[in-house]
Order: structure tokens, then C-alpha cells, then sequence
């Protein structure tokens, strides 16, 4: 399992970038090879993604969130194993630190080659700094969820 750590300063204050994120539909307007994702409920979510060819569905968990600080989820289904949190912090009214923690493991020989190749973190960089120009051209935040989720609920 590879740890992925990654973090942008985005131009907004903390509930709009965290509310932001709580759209996790919106996701593919700044993923890369993130298709589509459908909320189920408050805590799940099903991904549909295509990375180097390779087409995959997988389910998530929110195992833990706490509303302008962080989301913490994992897979719960498919071929992606994958666990991380995304942290929100204040770095002024108007300026937030977005900071994003993921352990994945490469499945299959195309994977694991990328992984060593540095390409999920690439990704994820990437995919940091599409979200922080989405959010910052918004203006605003085009929804909100501000519920609470506590580990092993």
C-alpha cells in the first residue's frame, strides 16, 4: 500500500471548501479519470473511473466527518482498496489549507507500475489544484452537507 499526501491553499474561507467537498457528485469537474460518483446516502458513495484505460466501480464509506475540519473514508467494494482524509484548516477568513492523506494499493501489473512511477501523485496533485481552481471561480460552494459521522456509527 502505497500513502499519498498532497495540500493546496485554496482562496476561500474553511466552510466553503469544505462544503464544496461534501458534493461528491461534482467530483469529475476536477478528478482526472473520475467518471462519475453517486452519493447512495450520507455515507456512501459509488465511483465510476477510467485510468490509463482500465474502467472501474467501487463503493466508499465516510467512516468520520466533522464539518470544516475533516473526511475520512475507505472502499468497501470492487477492485480499488483505498483509505484516507481529507483535513480543512483555517488559514485566515479567507484562505484555507486542503490536505489530502490517501493509502492505496495498486491492483494489477499497470497499477503497481504507475504507483512506482509517482502517477497517483501526480494525480492528486493535480486533481488538489483543478479543485482549488473550481471552487475559487465558484465563488461559493454550489451545496453543503454539515452533518456529523463518528467513527463506528
Amino acid at each position: 500500500m502505497s500513502t499519498v499526501k498532497e495540500a493546496v491553499e485554496v482562496d476561500v474561507p474553511v466552510h466553503t471548501a469544505y462544503n464544496q467537498w461534501t458534493q461528491f457528485e461534482e467530483f469529475p469537474q476536477f478528478m482526472e479519470g473520475v467518471e462519475e460518483v453517486r452519493q447512495l446516502d450520507d455515507r456512501h458513495n459509488h465511483w465510476t473511473t477510467k485510468i490509463g484505460g482500465v474502467k472501474r466501480e467501487f463503493d466508499t464509506e465516510i467512516v468520520d466527518q466533522l464539518p470544516d475540519e475533516r473526511i475520512t473514508w475507505r472502499t468497501t467494494t470492487g477492485d480499488t482498496r483505498q483509505k484516507g482524509t481529507v483535513h480543512f484548516e483555517r488559514v485566515d477568513d479567507t484562505h484555507t489549507r486542503v490536505e489530502l492523506v490517501m493509502d492505496v494499493e495498486p491492483s494489477g501489473p499497470v497499477e503497481k507500475a504507475g504507483d512506482m512511477l509517482g502517477m497517483v501523485d501526480r494525480r492528486v496533485k493535480g486533481d488538489l489544484r483543478r479543485f482549488k481552481e473550481y471552487v475559487e471561480k465558484r465563488g461559493g460552494e454550489s451545496g453543503a452537507w454539515r452533518g456529523r459521522i463518528r467513527p463506528g456509527e
